[in-house]
């Protein structure tokens, strides 16, 4: 049975049928509480004693940690971006953990960022040490995932398209809400990781909602033997797996996309950010963004984000 650990300023908590249980622990940070695996056990067998509603939950993973996001690695948000699925490769990027922040706090938008898009996402954090060089298999992956979280990859596109880099655009604080739980899974458990459904409203509307399997095009076995060939990995870290369809960004039409690309650069990104502006689905002051991401049955529930948006 998953194990739902949730975090407040000073302590941590296992979800029970009952409320909360604190786990009687010295950890601080996400890999020392992974380390203590007993005093989670412990809390889970317990009655929880706080109603999960009194409690004002942190990010269940801490900073500082490695943040690192696959691209574009749903089908159908590829396809929305104007590329071939079959020609994406798989690739990553990094966020700045100080990016991380509660699975109900404000999203604040910088005063300079426009245009501000959303991206629910399937997060991995990693349970123990990795080494480059790490041989990782089905058998074993259950030992290198500790379990999973909702994230949204927050991202300010009038400054990722331009730099043709994405470490600025999305690395601002409040940039990767984490939560609400971190969601302890076996090895059965993590094998139903297909069948996650991952939903993303706006103020009430419905933008992203796609099931994994069918989908994502390099699930966690692929991404994690990748990294592991040249990035070391530790326990806390954080993998962010890609977004579904349904951003507020997509790809323009290919006629006005060719004849962009003939345009001087600073007058193509003007006319791109022209149009840009009309779109209404990026999130402005007050909008209120909800993510949730289980299973269609109820059985793996990796909890529902509530976050509003806030102009700096």
């Amino acid at each position: 049975m998953t194990i739902s650990v949730l975090r407040t300023k000073d302590a941590w908590w296992v979800q029970t049928p009952t409320g909360a249980a604190r786990i009687s622990t010295a950890a601080t940070s996400t890999s020392e509480l992974l380390a203590d695996r007993a005093a989670i056990e412990d809390a889970a067998a317990a009655e929880g004693s706080v109603a999960v509603d009194e409690l004002a939950l942190c990010s269940p993973v801490t900073a500082p940690c490695r943040v690192i996001a696959q691209m574009t690695n749903f089908e159908s948000h590829v396809r929305d971006s104007g590329m071939n699925p079959k020609t994406v490769p798989l690739t990553f990027f990094r966020k700045s953990s100080a990016s991380i922040s509660g699975p109900f706090d404000d999203i604040v938008r910088p005063a300079h960022v426009g245009l501000l898009d959303y991206e629910i996402e399937i997060g991995l954090i990693i349970g123990r040490d990795v080494p480059v060089g790490t041989a990782i298999t089905d058998a074993n992956l259950a030992d290198v995932i500790a379990g999973l979280t909702v994230t949204n990859d927050v991202s300010a596109r009038d400054i990722q398209l331009p730099q043709t880099q994405f470490y600025e655009a999305k690395s601002y604080p409040t940039f990767t809400p984490v939560g609400p739980a971190l969601v302890l899974l076996d090895a059965a458990e993590l094998a139903r990781f297909g069948d996650l459904r991952l939903r993303l409203s706006v103020s009430g509307d419905e933008r992203q909602n796609a099931v994994v399997e069918g989908d994502m095009l390099y699930r966690p076995l692929q991404a994690l033997q990748s990294l592991t060939r040249f990035q070391d990995l530790s326990a806390g870290d954080l993998i962010l797996t890609g977004t579904p369809a349904g951003t507020a960004l997509t790809a323009p039409p290919k006629p006005i996309e060719m004849i962009g690309n003939l345009l001087p650069p600073a007058v193509k990104w003007k006319a791109f950010f022209s149009r840009q502006a009309k779109n209404p689905k990026y999130l402005g002051h007050g909008d209120v963004v909800e993510a949730s991401i289980a299973t269609d049955d109820g059985v793996l529930d990796l909890g529902t984000q509530r976050l509003t948006v806030r102009h700096a």
